[in-house]
């Protein structure tokens, strides 16, 4: 989680790239529980969940999505043009990010919860290619050896453009929160600009 207390926004590189580990993303308490319900009861996986911070976002409907289907991305909002992967604690920047899109660029732009942080759902990236040409990746955490590079991966090869979005890797104790978020263009109006450039260039 992107904090600016004993440098916690490290932790996705390091458990998502050990072998055969399972490692989850809750954007909402029902999400939250559905997975630690299904971690507790499987023997298959060594299971990490990224523990959500901040205020409590709650859908009030029981999550019953089956996570035992590994690495398949859930598209919540479907579009064109753009596409916005948020993980976790940043699902709800992916909703800001998307409703600032349509107000300035007219774009409707889709929305995906990856919940997996170990792997990448081929099949919905690849489903992406014909219809968009930005992939925006939002995650709560440092962005080398992250979630966001193994996007970058996958797209390496084709014509679509693709913008991480996280911490560096460095130590920030003692930064402000909002500078740090300002820093990394953490906020909808600093990827709004990114993505400008990117259409303009």
């Amino acid at each position: 989680m992107l904090q600016n207390k004993s440098n916690k926004s490290d932790n996705i590189w390091m458990p998502s790239n050990i072998p055969n580990i399972v490692y989850l993303a809750p954007t909402t308490k029902e999400e939250y529980l559905a997975m630690l319900d299904w971690a507790t009861t499987q023997k298959e996986h060594p299971i990490a969940i990224r523990v959500p911070s901040g205020a409590v976002v709650s859908t009030g409907k029981a999550d019953k999505t089956d996570y035992s289907k590994l690495n398949k991305f859930k598209t919540e909002e479907k579009g064109s043009d753009i596409a916005i992967i948020a993980a976790g604690n940043f699902y709800q920047l992916g909703k800001e990010v998307k409703e600032e899109i349509s107000k300035q660029l007219g774009i409707n732009a889709t929305l995906i919860n990856p919940v997996y942080l170990t792997g990448i759902d081929e099949e919905l990236l690849n489903s992406l290619k014909k219809d968009h040409k930005i992939v925006i990746t939002l995650e709560s955490g440092v962005i080398d050896g992250g979630f966001g590079e193994k996007i970058t991966r996958f797209y390496g090869n084709s014509d679509m453009k693709v913008l991480n979005y996280g911490a560096k890797k460095e130590f920030t104790d003692r930064v402000p929160l909002d500078e740090l978020y300002a820093r990394y263009h953490l906020t909808p109006e600093l990827i709004i600009e990114d993505i400008k450039n990117v259409i303009g260039g």
